[in-house]
């Protein structure tokens, strides 16, 4: 299991949290940048505020083995999943948290304390999932943690929309950045996510995690810090796919870990739009995996059409998760 330092987190974020309060207070923390008062009665487009910059909404906190293997480990990756989501994806598969908002509101310190009993309970690290919208109560949370000793490694696992501003405000809590990069178009983003900037935006967040955090970094197989980015290969290419390959070819990003999914079927409202009402092929997705390897990428987690995935270092096969 891979150990941080407790008190060395509780001082970074003791040092952000003013600037933090001052980010969300009229909120840029996203791609949206819509000014809510997240300290107040702010909403926004995310539908998260709670009216004090103390609460936060999740639905679900558990050790979770379905993440790529090196955050699963053997203990499970510690997954919280939090509700609403600054995308409006027509095609999310959880549409019941992202959309409807499904789950318990909590303060700070109640998170806190599920933050503690996952790492109590063995957990590789703590995985925050849609964790944007609530950034100032799980920073707030995370401070009470570590003084409670938690001493695992932090996953920030993101859909991408991200300002640079809040990435940089993270550098030293954040271990392991988890995006996504859903599109390379802003007339997709504009069409199935409602987020036209969303591919700009996107793409600076990744390449400041990059600089920031560098190649995925594993200690006896499990991620202790680093970049995992992660792409959903949509039907008819509308994710851009390959245009997404070779801006991180261009970039020279080929060294961080790649996580290709091939999960995609059509669901929430998906059937409403006919380029991504059917379920991705086999020859899509292999498409796609191929030119990956064309473009000489280092590190590529692949999964098979039916969800188990396996991890190819340098294309050869090795383990299932």
């Amino acid at each position: 299991m891979v150990r941080v330092d407790p008190e060395l987190k509780r001082e970074r974020i003791r040092a952000i949290l003013p600037a933090l309060r001052d980010l969300v207070s009229a909120c840029r923390a996203c791609g949206r940048a819509c000014g809510a008062d997240r300290t107040g009665s702010g909403v926004g487009v995310c539908r998260a505020g709670l009216g004090d910059g103390d609460h936060a909404r999740w639905q679900a906190a558990v050790p979770h083995f379905g993440e790529e293997p090196m955050l699963v480990g053997q203990g499970g990756s510690g997954t919280v999943f939090f509700s609403h989501c600054c995308l409006r994806c027509v095609f999310c598969q959880n549409w019941q948290l992202s959309h409807e908002g499904e789950g318990r509101n909590g303060h700070f310190r109640q998170l806190a304390e599920v933050f503690q009993e996952l790492g109590e309970r063995g957990v590789e690290n703590i995985n925050l999932v849609t964790p944007t919208q609530y950034i100032l109560p799980i920073v707030s949370a995370l401070e009470v943690a570590y003084a409670g000793g938690l001493d695992v490694p932090l996953v920030y696992n993101t859909n991408g929309y991200d300002s640079v501003e809040l990435i940089r405000l993270l550098d030293g809590v954040v271990d392991v950045w988890l995006p996504d990069l859903k599109y390379m178009s802003g007339e997709a983003a504009s069409r199935f996510s409602g987020a036209e900037n969303y591919p700009e935006t996107a793409r600076a967040a990744l390449r400041e995690m990059y600089d920031q955090a560098g190649p995925l970094r594993l200690e006896n197989g499990v991620a202790a810090g680093g970049v995992i980015v992660r792409h959903l290969v949509l039907p008819n290419d509308v994710s851009g796919s390959y245009d997404f390959l070779l801006w991180l070819h261009d970039e020279k990003m080929t060294d961080l870990t790649l996580s290709l999914m091939s999960q995609y079927s059509p669901q929430y409202h998906a059937s409403q739009y006919p380029e991504i009402a059917r379920p991705l092929t086999e020859k899509e997705y292999h498409d796609v995996v191929a030119f990956a390897e064309k473009l000489s990428f280092e590190h590529v987690l692949v999964q098979e059409m039916d969800s188990r995935a396996v991890f190819l270092p340098d294309f050869k096969r090795e383990q299932p998760f």
